[in-house]
């Protein structure tokens, strides 16, 4: 069985294409120039400072809002393709959101675009799915994606694939991982899951992940009644209308870096 993470191979790595939705395209933590930084960027960086300047190519194809199918489809054939070092594959999220999905069936079409890229990619690296125990609206969910998590590690030890375990990550467990829209990371959030995939990889990394955040000012009933309102009808209603008329927040949204590029 193996390790989540690896013996330190990091220098050999010198390509890496993200693969996924909106959690790897970035979405809650903006750039200055309004494109989304996120946790593959994040962790590009990371990997590009132990390369020589210029040395080291970067792709990012997630779009915010695929279902696994779409992200089978439109990026696996690219990551494919593009044959870099490292792949990490974090997709299935918005199908288990899905009323009457199936983690089961999600597990094994997953499974199969995983034994398509190991085929290619020297390393591919799956992600699990967060423990939304503490999050509004998903926290219902929590045991289709505890058994779909299950089945990401199953499929990991299958495939001997490193796991980005994002369920054991205490600290994006905190309100202040999660953007306004409770649906998303922060920039520290982000930040946070950079530095364990990092370290899933064998880098050793400027900061643990799981560092306590500082204490949290107090908030009274009555102001956290008043965000969980704001946040419903800027967030929540929207979200639910977007599932009621079929519509996805990727629709005519392009992978904002579709070739491996010098960093």
């Amino acid at each position: 069985m193996p390790d989540d993470s690896t013996t330190d191979k990091s220098d050999a790595i010198g390509s890496y294409a993200a693969v996924g939705d909106s959690f790897t395209e970035g979405v809650g933590d903006p750039g200055p120039d309004g494109t989304f930084i996120g946790w593959a960027d994040r962790l590009a960086v990371l990997l590009s400072d132990r390369r020589p300047e210029h040395d080291f190519r970067y792709a990012n194809l997630a779009v915010r809002g695929r279902l696994l199918d779409q992200i089978v489809e439109e990026q696996v054939p690219r990551a494919v393709e593009l044959a870099p070092d490292l792949v990490t594959f974090c997709a299935g999220g918005n199908d288990i959101l899905r009323p009457g999905s199936d983690p089961d069936d999600v597990a094994e079409r997953y499974e199969a675009a995983v034994a398509r890229l190991t085929g290619t990619v020297g390393t591919v690296v799956l992600c699990t799915g967060f423990d939304t125990r503490g999050i509004p609206v998903l926290r219902h969910l929590r045991g289709k994606i505890a058994t779909y998590t299950a089945h990401v590690r199953a499929i990991a030890d299958r495939y001997e694939s490193p796991v980005l375990d994002l369920w054991s990550l205490r600290s994006v467990q905190d309100r202040r991982a999660w953007d306004a829209d409770r649906l998303h990371l922060s920039p520290e959030g982000h930040t946070r899951v950079a530095l364990r995939a990092a370290q899933v990889l064998g880098l050793e990394v400027p900061a643990d992940p799981d560092q306590a955040w500082p204490p949290e000012r107090f908030r009274a009933p009555a102001e956290i009644r008043r965000d969980n309102i704001q946040w419903a009808r800027e967030y929540l209603v929207p979200w639910i209308g977007r599932r009621l008329r079929g519509e996805s927040s990727g629709d005519n949204v392009e992978p904002k870096r579709p070739d491996l590029l010098p960093l």
